[in-house]
């Protein structure tokens, strides 16, 4: 789906009911492995949704970033870039006193790999043109490991095994 700047122009009209921006994205397995699933974003309003399956995985703990970059292309998702961080805040636990815009979290994988995690905040927008909320031209990154949150700058998640382009 395509944000235009007639779309955007309603969205931000003073007496819309409601804009509703979806997205949906399949997560691209990273580091030889099988990881699969979906990623949606439902923006309604001011606030975004993040609604993540994921399969596949190894069973346990994992850390969901975004990072910088919208691209996926390396083969261990290494081209994402590091966490996506406007503010230069160090890393931490979503909500704490320091914390990056894409700290996340972590989703937790049953005994057959698969995972949900849901995510709402009203700190980031759809194709808006506040770069230091706007998540298009970013990636989702599904790690190895678990976030420590702690660990600066990246929570010690070790590798990258799932990756979605945000377009």
């Amino acid at each position: 789906m395509k944000i235009n700047a007639l779309s955007m122009l309603a969205c931000s009209a003073i007496f819309a009911v409601s804009c509703t921006t979806a997205k949906n994205y399949k997560i691209n397995s990273k580091s030889g492995t099988n990881t699969q699933g979906t990623a949606d974003f439902v923006q309604k309003g001011k606030n975004v949704k993040m609604d993540l399956n994921v399969y596949k995985l190894t069973p346990g703990i994992h850390a969901v970033h975004i990072h910088e970059k919208g691209d996926c292309s390396a083969t261990d998702g290494s081209s994402a870039g590091g966490h996506w961080n406007p503010a230069k805040n160090d890393h931490g636990k979503w909500g704490s006193e320091h914390f990056h815009m894409g700290d996340i979290g972590n989703l937790v994988a049953d005994k057959e790999g698969t995972a949900r995690i849901v995510f709402n905040t009203d700190k980031w927008c759809i194709g808006c043109s506040d770069e230091s909320k706007n998540i298009v031209g970013k990636s989702i990154i599904i790690h190895a490991g678990e976030d420590d949150f702690h660990t600066q700058p990246t929570g010690n998640a070790g590798g990258r095994v799932g990756c979605v382009e945000i377009k």
